[in-house]
């Protein structure tokens, strides 16, 4: 089972520590494709314009300069570095042992700079959204979508595809063939905040469960002591399941 999550705005850097090696990095296929988007940002980011062309406020302007020193900063594991509201509820600090066995090999974040990631992939922080048209790379979407459709497929092998991503990232991957009947969406009603909150709640509960679930069906089951669930079969043919869930 894979469990894609959405990275976060916010991300907390830290003082010390081994910087990026990229070679290292879970998915090595995307290598390439991870360094062509590093060297464009490097460049893009020491522009005066640069916080016009990563759609940016301009008072984020050590945010922005960061970005020139992504090979040489600190780079934490992911878990470490990605943070605001839906992993503040994940909180995979306080999983148990078993389960943050499970987080490294079922979690997988979507990266506008990296890809896909793992939580246990050590990255520095960065600023870069999936919406970006990068001089030098083009339309981030695009430039991923091809990679991630080779890393993810084989990622996925025969087992679920739980996607708690928003819109942005969705348009970077989506399962086809084979691995869209096993495509399941998570919709969550109400505030944008409240989506992402209960995003991270239904990835911490997936962590949690005695046995993996292998049908859309099972996910469903899987997931009502927690939730108010809802699953509608797909519209038409490569689109995916989609799982409305509220938490109790």
């Amino acid at each position: 089972m894979l469990v894609l999550l959405p990275p976060s705005e916010s991300k907390t850097a830290r003082a010390r520590g081994k910087a990026l090696d990229v070679g290292s990095l879970s998915f090595p296929g995307l290598t390439s494709a991870r360094e062509r988007v590093l060297t464009a940002l490097a460049e893009v980011s020491a522009r005066e314009d640069a916080h016009e062309v990563l759609g940016v406020s301009p008072t984020l302007v050590e945010e922005v300069a960061r970005n020139t020193r992504l090979t040489t900063t600190p780079a934490p594991p992911a878990a470490h570095v990605y943070s605001g509201v839906l992993y503040d509820a994940l909180d995979l600090e306080s999983l148990s042992p078993g389960a943050k066995r499970r987080a490294n090999r079922w979690l997988v974040i979507v990266s506008a700079l990296f890809g896909a990631v793992h939580p246990h992939d050590r990255i520095p922080p960065y600023r870069l959204s999936m919406a970006v048209n990068l001089p030098g790379v083009g339309p981030l979407a695009g430039h991923w979508r091809q990679p991630l459709a080779v890393e993810l497929t084989a990622a996925a092998g025969e087992g679920l595809v739980v996607d708690c991503r928003s819109s942005t990232y969705v348009a970077a991957w989506q399962p086809s063939g084979d691995a869209a009947r096993r495509w399941v969406s998570v919709r969550v009603p109400g505030a944008t905040h409240m989506a992402k909150h209960t995003r991270g709640l239904v990835a911490r509960h997936l962590l949690g469960v005695a046995r993996e679930p292998r049908t859309p069906a099972a996910l469903a089951a899987a997931l009502e002591p927690a939730f108010e669930v809802d699953l509608t079969a797909p519209a038409k043919v490569g689109r995916p399941w989609v799982l409305d869930a509220t938490a109790r």
